[in-house]
């Protein structure tokens, strides 16, 4: 079991503790255990299971929360938990995932209406009956409808990075069967979308059919959908996601890598050019139509050329102009992982962060990097320690002393700098102005309504020291949609005034996501990737920035730091 799924446990454990109204401190003492587990840089199972181990030596992780984490490791939960669940509906646990409610809100609901599902929520809520309630109103009523709606459209969608980590697990397993030549991911994962519904493998080798009865019988698989000759399917992991592992014959694989990759509309648009070209395309191959031929099929590529096409990367098929575009010629050079020569955005213990600078520092040097940016929060962040104005200052002397002396990598002085409710920055110009990089962020008030928000963003714009704006838009995948703005005109506003928007490859965030970037990018704004890192460990999802920002057709020219550290110290210093 990873830490992340314990650490759900403990926050949903610490939820119904609040809505049953327990000891403050003792809800308190499981947040904050879910904070150091999810954290923490090994995994709680491996130290549970390691009798030389012992997991109170963790920060926050006392007896009592030791003897829980047994629990939730052996048997995917805790007493407390199971015992609230049997005293509030069992839908509780997705009335949590309702935005604008909360536990306490809850605990309300449930002390004067007898609800047990998400649609009693919402008829409550059409027949006005929420608003009735202390601290409760029409704003709020319609704020949860949207968001039953908003948890209908994405209830069984999975992370990028979950689907991804366990493509990789189950392509590991499957590649030891003997004559299992390779295991290639496909679907909404090889198209690098933020969230994924399932998962498909694509087996080739002399042996392929004997993998798929290798996956039915993996320890991680749930339930078993179909077992077939060439295809089995089933529901693998705690969560559920449905994996299809399919057996291919050589002389199919491309046109089947294809097919499966998608998108759906994608698929349509080259079945229709080959349609009008006097082909059939489908998983088998590409055949001619008067002959029935067979003309492409092996190699992605070949598919493609035979249609008159060059290879299209997986990340741009959604059939948003990138087959006219290869058509003329137009194709975009798309960044690569390998050109990103820096990370800007991570935190160390100085705040919320899980390692020192100097660990982190190293982290990125093992990563390849030639310079990172240290940027821990503002003071208006107060339970992550936020920096005020003289611990600013400290910081940015700190920086200068520690690039003089070297490290082997360069360290800009940097901070994640809150936007306040309306869109002054937290600190001081003057202290802003010590530091090489300052991003601003929005951390709070996100409930604004479009025109104020729009109207705080573009006056956070205004400050002649902010060079990054982190996040845009404010977003956590299956958690929490975007905040409304004119995203046109802030854009528009960044890009006049050189400020640069943040692809945060946080598996959480990925913000901005590909539509928004490609609305950016024709606006004139420019861009960086960076992962939010939190612990070395998070400088690895630089990988999900990259894929998203090829979802929004960008170039190395496009991204900030692909430069070289010289350049991008001379870029950070140039403004329109």
């Amino acid at each position: 079991m990873e830490n992340k799924e314990i650490a759900r446990v403990l926050s949903e454990t610490a939820d119904l503790m609040e809505i049953a109204a327990e000891d403050s401190f003792r809800i308190r003492s499981y947040r904050n255990g879910a904070t150091a587990v999810e954290g923490y840089p090994e995994r709680i199972e491996d130290i549970l299971g390691n009798p030389e181990r012992k997991v109170t030596d963790i920060p926050g992780i006392g007896k009592g929360l030791a003897a829980v984490l047994g629990e939730i490791v052996d048997h995917g939960s805790c007493e407390r938990r199971d015992a609230l669940l049997e005293k509030f509906p069992r839908a509780t646990l997705e009335f949590l995932k309702i935005q604008g409610l909360g536990p306490k809100g809850i605990a309300l609901i449930l002390e004067h209406y007898r609800i047990t599902s998400i649609d009693d929520l919402e008829r409550l809520c059409q027949e006005q009956k929420l608003r009735v309630l202390p601290r409760m109103g029409a704003k709020l009523e319609e704020k949860v409808l949207r968001s039953i709606a908003q948890y209908r459209q994405r209830t069984g969608r999975f992370l990028l990075s979950y689907a991804d980590g366990m493509a990789q697990s189950l392509a590991e397993t499957l590649s030891q069967v003997p004559g299992v030549d390779a295991v290639t991911p496909a679907g909404s994962l090889r198209r690098g979308r933020e969230t994924v519904g399932d998962l498909d493998l694509l087996v080739t080798g002399p042996s392929a059919r004997d993998a798929l009865d290798r996956f039915v019988a993996d320890p991680r698989v749930q339930e078993v959908l179909g077992h077939g000759e060439n295809k089995a399917s089933a529901k693998v992991g705690r969560d559920g996601l449905q994996v299809d592992v399919r057996a291919l014959a050589p002389e199919s694989f491309g046109a089947a890598l294809q097919y499966f990759t998608g998108s759906k509309d994608h698929n349509v648009a080259i079945r229709t050019r080959a349609v009008k070209m006097g082909f059939k395309l489908s998983e088998y191959g590409l055949f001619r139509v008067e002959d029935d031929a067979k003309v492409a099929g092996a190699t992605e590529a070949g598919v493609y050329e035979a249609l008159g096409l060059p290879w299209i990367p997986p990340e741009l098929r959604e059939n948003t102009g990138e087959i006219e575009a290869a058509a003329e010629g137009r194709l975009p050079e798309l960044v690569e992982l390998g050109q990103m020569r820096g990370d800007l955005h991570m935190h160390t213990t100085e705040t919320d962060g899980r390692a020192t600078l100097l660990e982190m520092a190293e982290a990125a040097r093992a990563q390849g990097y030639e310079y990172i940016a240290i940027t821990d929060h503002s003071k208006a962040l107060a339970m992550a320690n936020g920096l005020d104005e003289k611990r600013v200052v400290a910081f940015a002397r700190q920086m200068r002393e520690i690039n003089h002396e070297g490290i082997g990598i360069r360290v800009f002085s940097g901070i994640e700098c809150d936007i306040l409710k309306d869109g002054a920055m937290d600190l001081a110009d003057d202290a802003l102005a010590e530091l090489d990089l300052v991003i601003g962020s929005v951390h709070s008030h996100m409930n604004q309504e479009g025109a104020e928000m729009t109207d705080r963003l573009l006056r956070a714009l205004e400050c002649p020291h902010l060079r990054i704006m982190g996040h845009p838009t404010g977003r956590l995948l299956l958690e929490r949609d975007a905040f409304p703005f004119d995203f046109d005109r802030v854009a528009a506003a960044a890009a006049r005034r050189g400020v640069w928007l943040e692809i945060n490859a946080s598996p959480e965030r990925l913000d901005l996501h590909g539509p928004l970037i490609r609305a950016a990018k024709a606006k004139g704004a420019a861009f960086t990737i960076s992962t939010d890192a939190h612990h070395p460990k998070h400088l690895t999802h630089m990988r999900y920035g990259v894929l998203t920002a090829r979802r929004g057709w960008l170039g190395p020219a496009d991204i900030r730091n692909t430069l070289p550290a010289d350049q991008f110290a001379a870029a950070l210093r140039t403004r329109p």
